[in-house]
């Protein structure tokens, strides 16, 4: 008798060790998750002339944020570590411009689309009689952000890869002669060629985009509650007309 209540009172202690702490974090609903983003990829993410995170991704998140009633918090991390993060468990989620493909199907969870882009070739003005797209840069010198679909996409073409680890340092690069192209997402490409002062009267795109990629947010792997709040948040900005009005400000087309 004496035994059966003191296995009571052992039992009855790992319960409330359980609740109390311990394990308590699988019994407590979630409320804050940490978004990581590489904040070198205008008009998606970028560091304003403040020293602030900003972006068409970057209000995305914090927008679900509000609608789904949780705290979504940004970090700023290095793209060639960006997956590996995720998966160790360093934060919930990237929001960084990546592209859905199979390959990182197999290892990560990719929310509903928010976008469709493509790559697109960019030049110097003065380059313009010389390239017309992506069948000129045979043999020329073409920078690319390292790791992105721009630089895997280089891997089918006969040129020379000169690989950054920003895809602004590659546009400088090319401002300044050091390369003949650019390869990089349409959108980001516009936002260099079009609304940049530094570079809108120096730079242009070659042709049209020549892939089509999906553009979505991602979740490590089965994490199934964090991407039903995305989901279900998307869905609503979608159907009240917030989503296209975001991408107008960020013109993201």
């Amino acid at each position: 008798m004496k035994k059966t209540a003191t296995v009571l009172v052992i039992l009855a202690m790992a319960v409330s060790f359980i609740f109390a702490g311990g394990s308590s974090e699988s019994y407590k609903e979630k409320t804050e998750y940490v978004f990581a983003a590489n904040c070198t990829w205008p008009p998606f993410e970028m560091i304003d002339d403040n020293g602030d995170v900003t972006g068409f991704e970057m209000e995305l998140v914090q927008r679900l944020g509000e609608i789904s009633g949780k705290k979504f918090i940004i970090r700023n991390v290095a793209w060639d570590t960006i997956f590996a993060g995720l998966s160790n468990g360093q934060y919930d989620a990237i929001a960084s411009g990546v592209t859905v493909t199979e390959e990182r199907k197999a290892t990560i969870d990719f929310a509903d689309p928010f976008c469709n882009i493509g790559q697109i070739v960019v030049i110097r003005k003065k380059s313009a009689d010389s390239i017309s797209g992506i069948k000129d840069l045979t043999k020329k010198k073409v920078g690319v952000q390292m790791g992105t679909t721009g630089d895997f996409a280089m891997d089918d073409y006969d040129v020379v890869k000169a690989q950054y680890e920003d895809v602004g340092l590659a546009i400088l690069d090319l401002v300044n002669g050091n390369v003949d192209a650019v390869v990089c997402d349409s959108v980001v490409a516009a936002d260099f060629v079009l609304t940049n002062e530094n570079f809108k009267s120096i730079l242009t795109t070659a042709g049209e985009p020549f892939t089509t990629e999906d553009i979505a947010i991602c979740v490590k792997k089965g994490n199934s509650e964090l991407l039903k709040l995305i989901n279900d948040a998307q869905a609503k900005m979608v159907e009240s007309g917030e989503m296209a009005e975001l991408k107008a400000k960020w013109n993201i087309i």
